[in-house]
């Protein structure tokens, strides 16, 4: 007895959370929340088998602790302390998913990937082309290609297409079969079946430039187009 009070003398005394806990004058759900963001579960554990020697060497000898309180009050502490390792190992996970994603990404670095985008360049006459992305079969799908001043230079008529990723090799020509000027187009597609508009959407080819660290921690691919994309949004690598 004299060394469990030596024990108890020399040690932190637990937070008084803890105390309401497991004396019952607390919320069980509220104690749990408070303390399932600690990576000490060691540490609650340690203070919990404090507290129980408190409460046994200070219980009322005509009225001792009922061995259901105490198994339950022990099932609570455990499942804490479990909690708090779980949260630790979601975080290692975590953050090696998205080291493993980086990885990957970096090797993107120099490829042509069909990303969202309406833009198309033309250099030396020639361009990479785009594509569209279709949500179900269409039986009618049209470009519409236009230049900088808003005209319209160009039109495809593709006709019936699957539905997935359908990549457009465009030869930068008029209608009349002349070679259109060096610089950056838009276009914009429509697709139909049965009558019905059906829901797209249009791709630019661009060449990955760079890796960068996205706010919500992601990678992001930095395209020659000027825009930053995730690698959820590519839609090929062509």
């Amino acid at each position: 007895m004299y060394a469990q009070n030596t024990y108890f003398q020399n040690t932190a005394p637990p937070s008084q959370a803890l105390l309401d806990s497991v004396n019952g004058t607390s919320n069980r759900k509220e104690a749990a929340s408070q303390y399932a963001g600690s990576n000490r579960g060691e540490d609650l554990q340690a203070t919990f088998l404090r507290l129980l020697i408190a409460q046994l060497q200070n219980q009322d000898p005509t009225s001792p602790m009922d061995s259901s309180q105490m198994t339950s009050q022990l099932a609570q502490i455990n499942t804490v302390s479990g909690i708090a390792q779980l949260n630790v190992s979601l975080s290692a996970l975590a953050a090696q998913l998205t080291a493993d994603q980086q990885t990957q990404a970096a090797l993107l670095i120099g490829s042509t990937v069909l990303a969202p985008g309406n833009s198309a360049s033309v250099t030396e006459g020639k361009s990479a082309g785009f594509g569209v992305k279709l949500e179900r079969d269409v039986t009618d799908l049209q470009i519409v290609v236009k230049n900088s001043a808003g005209q319209v230079v160009d039109t495809l008529n593709l006709g019936k297409q699957s539905a997935g990723t359908v990549p457009v090799g465009w030869q930068p020509k008029d209608a009349s079969g002349n070679p259109l000027p060096d610089g950056t187009y838009t276009f914009t597609a429509t697709a139909s079946a049965g009558g019905q508009q059906i829901p797209l959407k249009t791709l630019s080819t661009s060449v990955v430039h760079a890796v960068i660290r996205q706010p919500d921690g992601t990678p992001g691919l930095a395209l020659s187009n000027g825009t930053i994309v995730g690698l959820n949004d590519l839609a090929a690598i062509v």
